[in-house]
């Protein structure tokens, strides 16, 4: 498996930052234009449909359609882990359903002092394509950076105002 690792300081409080992140609404925030995003159905552990926070169980339907070309990408993922205390927290979700074979995202959240965070997302993954796309994993960061990038820039757009 290759990961990748980013990580970025923003001006506001962990628990500002955790809320935000913590609701199906901030995956629609961070997701760029390009990837022309649409989240087809959220569902709580419960069943309950568009639930306020994504807890352990809920699960993300969502299409992708990068850059408006080809057909669309179903991608289907489940929080299966949370936590949260002592000026940490963390969730992750793992692609139940999608274009890679693999894909686990890890997003953590360390209060800097009282008004500041580090977000830091790790995405462990497999590229899609077989030996050939294990061949070229490392330059699977090109795509990643700049979604990544992308999203830290908007977290702190968003959060620090």
């Amino acid at each position: 498996m290759d990961t990748y690792d980013r990580q970025v300081r923003v001006n506001a409080p962990l628990e500002r930052v955790w809320e935000f992140h913590s609701a199906g609404d901030g995956l629609v925030a961070l997701t760029p234009d390009w990837m022309h995003l649409r989240i087809e159905e959220a569902r709580g552990p419960d069943g309950e449909l568009d639930p306020d926070v994504l807890e352990v169980g809920s699960t993300v339907v969502s299409t992708v359609q990068p850059f408006g070309v080809g057909p669309r990408q179903r991608w289907v993922s489940d929080i299966v882990a949370r936590e949260e205390g002592d000026g940490e927290a963390m969730f992750r979700d793992v692609m139940r359903e999608g274009p890679f074979p693999h894909w686990e995202h890890t997003h953590r959240f360390v209060a800097d002092g009282p008004d500041a965070t580090i977000v830091e997302d790790s995405v462990e993954y497999e590229l899609p394509g077989g030996p050939l796309g294990r061949a070229v994993g490392p330059l699977g960061v090109v795509g990643f950076e700049p979604m990544f990038r992308y999203r830290h820039r908007t977290t702190k757009e968003l959060l620090e105002a």
